[in-house]
């Protein structure tokens, strides 16, 4: 740790007034023409990059090497078992929609897990597996290239070495593996599919420019612009898709134009290779990390799967009527929660950008009490509090360069179930670190090393 707070402060000693105001001069000026833009606000608003160092990225990575056979049986398990599938809460459609043939093997070729660290003991704490439409890989691979560009980098550079952490490379690789496994032989025309008025499209237009860069015609459609027609699926009435890239939430498709919409019916027809496929809805509610965690699912593990769902998973319980055990000692879940909110936070069980997350040591115990009434009828889940770590980050504020402390988590990207590459940082002075709710920014990920 020594060695990455010299590095820090070693950067912010670089950004007196000048460089500060000219390397936020180009930044400003580079998220305009790169279209770094959620919605109208700019994705980066600090002027240093996430530094880790590759023994840090290495223990996530095995970190994450050893939690997933664990999240890969409980989906074999949940699928294989309705009475197991239960603890998932999916709702009707959702247990009609799984049982679509994907045409390949993981459930989740893409996905991300959202997670805080311990800078000082090494700790990491895996809160969130968005396992179905993962954002943010495109804005921080191009977010990267602007920073190489900050006049502060080439300072810094002559001191230290710093490797990015790409991962657009990976999501195509990923795409067409499914693909291929799907049983796809030609060059597939892919489709990005979403709302066309999402404050995320700007990144499928960076995805769009990478997919055209590597040789595949690429179009970024909205759901209400296709037709399924003689075994096609047709984009404006014309353009037959063969591989989609879902970044609409399955919910919303079902519940904007129903289970008889175009897509729906051609993957289930296996007339075109969709990734994320439908059976991702299993392992990203947010339950997921309540079947891990439950005292009634250990006989489910291997030992060594055991020791990394302790060691990782924050205790998490779906939010019902029973009794459990919480550190050693059998509680009644609700009373206890009720008389503990100060170390929980409630979330509902399919819900995205931090909607209806209630932090206890936040919340009166007036509304405390009222949520835990709510999740008794809308899928939710409790966990335990974690530590939220912070570094300084500087910004320029009145034509003078400030430092401050933000918070921030980690969030790696993860490929076919099997393993870790890429990393998303969202920082934020707020305890709720989420740019979809409001607030926070995101900055790129560098692996420093310090020249010889």
């Amino acid at each position: 740790m020594t060695h990455l707070r010299d590095a820090i402060d070693f950067y912010h000693s670089l950004l007196d007034d000048q460089t500060g105001h000219d390397s936020q001069a180009q930044l400003t000026h580079q998220l305009q023409h790169r279209r770094l833009f959620f919605g109208e606000r700019p994705l980066c608003t600090v002027l240093r990059p996430r530094f880790l160092t590759a023994d840090q990225y290495r223990h996530l990575q095995r970190a994450l090497r050893a939690i997933m056979p664990a999240f890969g049986k409980i989906d074999q398990a949940a699928m294989a078992d309705p009475a197991f599938r239960a603890q998932f809460g999916l709702t009707d459609w959702e247990e009609q929609l799984i049982r679509v043939d994907s045409g390949f093997r993981a459930p989740s070729p893409t996905a991300r897990m959202d997670m805080f660290s311990n800078p000082e003991s090494g700790a990491l704490y895996f809160t969130e597996y968005n396992a179905e439409t993962p954002a943010g890989i495109a804005y921080s691979d191009v977010l990267s290239e602007v920073f190489y560009g900050l006049p502060v980098m080439r300072a810094f550079e002559k001191r230290y070495e710093i490797r990015p952490l790409p991962g657009r490379h990976q999501l195509l690789h990923a795409l067409l593996e499914s693909y291929r496994q799907w049983g796809g032989r030609d060059r597939p025309r892919i489709a990005i599919l979403d709302w066309r008025e999402v404050p995320t499209y700007s990144e499928f237009v960076l995805f769009q420019d990478y997919f055209e860069s590597q040789g595949f015609e690429c179009l970024i459609e909205d759901p209400r612009a296709f037709e399924y027609r003689d075994g096609k699926l047709l984009a404006d009435g014309v353009l037959e898709v063969h591989l989609v890239y879902k970044r609409v939430l399955i919910s919303e498709l079902v519940d904007r134009c129903g289970l008889d919409h175009a897509v729906i019916r051609a993957v289930s027809d296996r007339a075109v290779c969709m990734v994320n496929p439908f059976r991702c809805k299993i392992l990203h509610k947010k339950a997921s990390l309540a079947v891990l965690s439950d005292e009634a699912n250990r006989g489910l593990f291997t030992a060594d799967e055991r020791r990394a769902i302790d060691t990782y998973i924050p205790w998490t319980r779906v939010v019902r009527e029973r009794r459990t055990i919480y550190q050693g000692q059998e509680v009644d879940l609700l009373p206890f929660l009720s008389e503990h909110k100060d170390e929980f936070v409630l979330k509902p069980n399919d819900e995205y950008g931090g909607k209806g997350i209630v932090l206890g040591w936040d919340a009166s115990q007036t509304d405390w009490d009222e949520a835990l009434r709510a999740a008794l009828n809308e899928p939710t889940i409790v966990q335990t509090r974690v530590p939220l770590p912070g570094e300084p980050y500087p910004s320029l504020a009145d034509g003078h360069m400030q430092i401050y402390d933000r918070m921030y988590d980690t969030n790696p990207f993860l490929w076919q179930g099997e393993y870790a590459s890429g990393c998303l940082t969202r920082l934020s002075t707020a305890a709720l670190l989420n740019v979809t709710a409001g607030g926070g920014s995101t900055v790129p990920t560098f692996i420093i090393e310090k020249r010889e």
